[in-house]
């Protein structure tokens, strides 16, 4: 189906979730992740203001800059990698198929 994409999602006890996400409904892996029912909090609801959506981009996909305000979460989260994005910032879209994320632990 063209407007679904493979993703898996490597939950916090390194056990992987794999699921076919819809391209077609603007979502991002923050809240597909609150909608397969993954503890993905999104405290800010998706405004890049908090960093409970933290999590690391196993795939060498090609997603959009960080902005400064998510540049700026990252920098007050924990365990931040080089491949850290928040999930509020990354949409889903059909280049992202075959994606695959690790959520971050949630503090120290």
């Amino acid at each position: 189906m063209e407007d679904m994409i493979n993703v898996t999602i490597i939950d916090r006890d390194g056990k992987t979730h794999k699921h076919e996400a819809p391209t077609n409904m603007n979502m991002n892996m923050m809240e597909f992740c609150r909608a397969v029912e993954l503890p993905v909090e999104g405290i800010c609801g998706g405004m890049a203001l908090c960093a409970s959506c933290h999590m690391y981009v196993e795939t060498e996909h090609v997603l959009p800059e960080q902005s400064e305000d998510e540049e700026d979460m990252l920098d007050q989260a924990f365990f931040v990698e080089g491949n850290s994005r928040l999930g509020c910032q990354i949409k889903l879209n059909n280049d992202l198929e075959g994606l695959i994320v690790r959520l971050a632990p949630v503090s120290e």
